[in-house]
């Protein structure tokens, strides 16, 4: 699964492969405001959460092995988060794995929403992609506590002030 920014180039990549790939913007389709469903009593947006989710992560009881969850959860709204990562849980077939990239600035050229490309070598290409506002840095203890129902995860520092997670079902 690749939650991304549509990438041609993944998909050739991945089907090359002879893998299936299911695609979903997760980032473009929790930026509609159409999921705003009213204000609270103080004022804060109220979300269609489940909408969202039937919308967006509708697999037909389709389960997977991998997820390329890119930058996703840095762009998405607050109130979508936990509930994304728990139906990707319950999506994955035990041993899967997450592949995910986090931010560790939340201004300047290191925030911005990118594409990412799969590549044949040891490199994600990146290139820029529609402009949405970083909603959060999650931190290496964020992290852990976001993925804590999950077997495992592994974390690295990577270039460009980005951080990378591979999490396992």
């Amino acid at each position: 699964m690749d939650v991304g920014y549509t990438s041609p180039a993944n998909i050739n990549y991945l089907t090359g492969l002879g893998h299936s790939i299911f695609l979903s913007d997760l980032v473009h389709d929790a930026c509609d405001e159409n999921w705003k469903t009213g204000s609270d009593e103080d004022g804060n947006p109220v979300w269609n959460v489940e909408g969202f989710l039937n919308r967006s992560l509708n697999f037909s009881g389709r389960t997977f092995d991998l997820v390329l969850l890119w930058t996703a959860l840095d762009y998405l709204p607050e109130p979508f988060v936990i509930p994304v990562v728990k139906h990707l849980f319950s999506a994955m077939n035990p041993g899967g794995q997450v592949l995910a990239f986090f931010h560790t600035r939340a201004k300047g050229e290191e925030a911005v929403h990118c594409r990412f490309h799969v590549t044949d070598g040891n490199d994600v290409e990146v290139q820029l992609a529609q402009d949405f506002p970083i909603q959060r840095v999650f931190t290496n203890r964020s992290i852990e506590r976001l993925f804590a129902e999950w077997s495992g995860h592994k974390q690295f520092l990577a270039k460009d002030s980005i951080l990378e997670a591979i999490i396992s079902r």
